[in-house]
């Protein structure tokens, strides 16, 4: 992927709000000599993360939807909590970030910057039916169905036509497409792509196809069979929340429906199989050939959809270094606010991640001693929209790129098994096992290579390092109404703080 944004797209959907934060100079005595290779790991405190975490995904912030006033409230809090911690707001000297070109106001003040970023706004009480010839069964949101929360507002009933796993590409020979008549209907597609196709496919290019022969909606949903990556994610056949990352203009109707409901639309009456999708998808997964066919139901989509100004917000802060090198860690804090009035809290997705940086940042303070890399610490918003905070950043950094020695993601970081999951690019990975060493987690950790999505991603194909760290195992409530912080467990929360704590320090210390 190129690593710049076009500035159509910048235009479009950017807009930041940047708080730095700088530390007075603090002289490094003698008594705190040993603490360049020692970090002060006893002052984590996993309550007061689970309290931060309590405090993003309550009902005061509604889920911290990107582009909203939650969201916003969400970055001012995170803001106060750097100040309380004992940084300070720099002075801008009449200056500031720079910010992308965009379409409407913009202002600074208090170190703060904001501009305007169109944000979807999907109305209470959608309705999806499905019917046959002889029956009509409404469809139980949450349960049953999700709509896409950036799907245009849709007002359709037309047939169902399943079309396989919904993918075009001549040039491996595969046209899900083919045999069937897609015109005015609703089309069905499963999420993923078969192991044989080799090349990347993304949701939005399926919907690109299904718009482009004629489809009005399209229906999507998670086969029975699993990959063995989806099964160690803990992906269920239950809906998800969800971005479908198109324009209006170029987006059609769409929903996450669950596999219950995907078995009942593909159900033969015609036939004692009862389940036939999983033998279509056993069929696709070891041929390209089509397995498309019509159905004999119906659907019924119905819910509004409105475009509002909002704001996209960044928080940055940073504690100065007594070198011109920088490393980042960061964490998303949005999630999905209260879409069709479903609150999402978003409490292991990602107020773990950014509660975890907020103790980190005052542990780091805490030890009263200078880094020679200065640490920049980043709250990013955007990440359920494609990362637009950190393809943001990436197009503005605060810091030269070259300048940025590595950069440090945290997200899921209260769910699991107790492992650590940590994924290393442009590092030797012994770098990460040493910081496990350090930190007393030698056996918790799970290395591996690049990790394919988080605010990491935008930084690694800038070409900056990047260590991602995820609390290892199945996250069940991921994307789901259940991402409550009752869900969180403070020894997990603990565990991932010791190791970007150490981490950190190692980073930031290293000759």
């Amino acid at each position: 992927m190129h690593i710049g944004i076009s500035s159509s797209l910048l235009r479009k959907t950017f807009a930041i709000l940047s708080l730095c934060v700088i530390l007075p100079t603090v002289t490094v005595s003698a008594q705190h000599a040993d603490s360049r290779r020692s970090p002060s790991l006893g002052v984590i405190d996993p309550e007061r993360i689970l309290a931060d975490i309590r405090t993003l995904s309550s009902p005061s912030f509604n889920g911290r939807q990107t582009g909203t006033e939650d969201d916003l409230r969400s970055a001012r809090w995170v803001a106060q909590e750097f100040l309380s911690a004992g940084l300070r707001f720099p002075n801008m000297s009449g200056g500031t970030l720079p910010i992308p070109s965009f379409t409407g106001k913009a202002g600074a003040a208090d170190g703060i910057m904001t501009a305007l970023v169109p944000t979807p706004v999907l109305a209470p009480n959608p309705v999806l039916q499905i019917e046959t010839p002889d029956t009509l069964s409404p469809a139980t949101l949450g349960a049953d169905y999700l709509p896409i929360f950036d799907s245009p507002s849709a007002d359709v009933r037309a047939r169902i036509v399943f079309v396989g796993y919904g993918i075009v590409d001549p040039a491996q020979n595969i046209d899900d497409y083919a045999g069937v008549e897609v015109k005015n209907s609703i089309v069905l597609f499963l999420r993923g792509k078969p192991d044989h196709f080799k090349e990347p496919v993304s949701h939005a290019d399926k919907v690109r196809f299904a718009r482009e022969r004629g489809a009005l909606a399209y229906l999507t949903a998670t086969g029975p069979i699993l990959h063995p990556y989806a099964v160690r994610r803990g992906v269920t056949g239950s809906p998800s929340a969800f971005y479908g990352q198109l324009p209006q203009d170029q987006a059609i109707p769409g929903a996450w429906v669950s596999t219950a409901l995907a078995e009942q639309i593909l159900a033969d009456p015609n036939s004692d199989t009862p389940d036939r999708l999983r033998i279509l998808q056993e069929q696709l997964n070891q041929s390209s050939s089509a397995q498309s066919i019509p159905t004999n139901r119906y659907a019924s989509l119905q819910w509004n959809t409105v475009t509002e100004d909002g704001t996209l917000t960044n928080v940055l802060g940073v504690i100065p270094g007594t070198g011109p090198d920088w490393i980042i860690i960061g964490a998303h804090r949005d999630h999905f606010g209260k879409p069709a009035g479903v609150l999402f809290p978003g409490a292991d997705d990602n107020a773990s991640g950014t509660a975890v940086i907020l103790e980190v940042a005052r542990a780091l303070i805490k030890s009263g001693f200078q880094p020679q890399r200065s640490i920049l610490f980043i709250s990013f918003s955007g990440e359920e929209r494609d990362l637009l905070g950190s393809r943001l950043y990436i197009s503005h950094p605060v810091v030269p790129l070259p300048a940025t020695k590595a950069m440090i993601n945290i997200d899921h970081a209260g769910v699991g098994n107790g492992r650590l999951t940590v994924g290393v690019t442009g590092l030797d990975k012994s770098v990460a096992s040493e910081a496990g060493t350090t930190a007393g987690l030698d056996d918790k950790l799970n290395l591996y290579g690049f990790f394919p999505g988080g605010d990491h991603v935008p930084f690694t194909e800038a070409g900056v390092p990047t260590v991602t760290v995820v609390s290892g195992g199945i996250h069940p409530h991921f994307h789901q109404p259940t991402d409550t912080a009752d869900t969180i467990d403070p020894k997990i929360l603990n565990t991932v703080a010791r190791y970007v704590l150490a981490l950190a320090w190692q980073l930031a210390n290293e000759p």
